[in-house]
């Protein structure tokens, strides 16, 4: 669709010709920015409710830091996960509001007021050790807009850390629960709450824990229902999926 076709597309819907969420439909076919080293996606927000979030690894500062020029008049926030230094230091360049989380390894660039946040994720940690993902995960879902609980170093070696939470915890209608070593919380929780809960399997452990395989498979294979798994370290994964159910249930 080029611009006279999306002018003519605006004409029809104030005309009352086109309904709106007609067009909405059609414009969620609009193309893709070429940078010829990257094919900016500015639409995504529209078809999936948020914008096209950049990856970092792998890609130069200076690369990121140009897919954030060409998102800024286009995107109400902006997020750049697994980001070094550098990588903030160049989207800092084209974005001074910028804001590095270090621990998260995240970047969120947002402009204007942020809205009301809704409902409630509850992100949970087994150990201090495990905090790096969650902060991925948490900071991801607030730049999406969902409240959030930070519930860290409550593991099963000291249930009772955890049982002394629980009344929080509750309140969550999701909750991303991240744990490495044998992957135990994420079983545990899910036998004790009544909402979903999204499991993040880390790297944390010892050798037998294989880089995180061993947390993984314990999770894919809990006994307690509602759990469900995403990969290892996938903290920003969680988040996703945890926001759009958050989402729904506070429509």
């Amino acid at each position: 669709m080029d611009v006279s076709a999306l002018k003519e597309l605006l004409e029809n819907v104030a005309a009352g010709q086109v309904k709106t969420e007609d067009a909405l439909e059609q414009l969620k076919k609009l193309p893709y920015e070429n940078l010829d080293f990257a094919s900016i996606d500015h639409h995504r927000s529209l078809r999936t409710g948020f914008p096209e979030v950049i990856y970092c690894p792998g890609k130069t500062p200076e690369q990121t830091g140009a897919i954030v020029q060409r998102m800024l008049d286009k995107n109400a926030v902006i997020l750049a996960s697994r980001a070094e230094a550098a990588h903030y230091e160049a989207i800092k360049a084209v974005a001074p509001h910028a804001v590095y989380f270090e621990t998260a390894r995240t970047v969120v660039v947002r402009q204007g007021e942020a809205p009301e946040p809704k409902g409630l994720i509850a992100v949970v940690t087994a150990g201090t050790s495990d905090i790096p993902v969650a902060e991925e995960a948490a900071v991801t879902a607030e730049a999406m807009d969902n409240r959030v609980l930070r519930v860290y170093d409550v593991g099963v070696a000291g249930v009772h850390r955890l049982l002394a939470r629980l009344d929080e915890i509750r309140q969550a209608q999701v909750l991303i629960v991240v744990a490495g070593m044998e992957g135990a919380l994420a079983s545990v929780v899910g036998g004790l709450v009544d909402c979903p809960v999204i499991a993040v399997p880390t790297s944390v452990g010892y050798g037998a824990n294989f880089g995180g395989l061993s947390a993984l498979l314990a999770m894919l294979n809990s006994c307690a229902n509602g759990v469900g798994v995403v990969n290892i370290d996938n903290g920003y994964g969680a988040a996703c999926l945890a926001s759009r159910i958050n989402q729904r249930i506070c429509k």
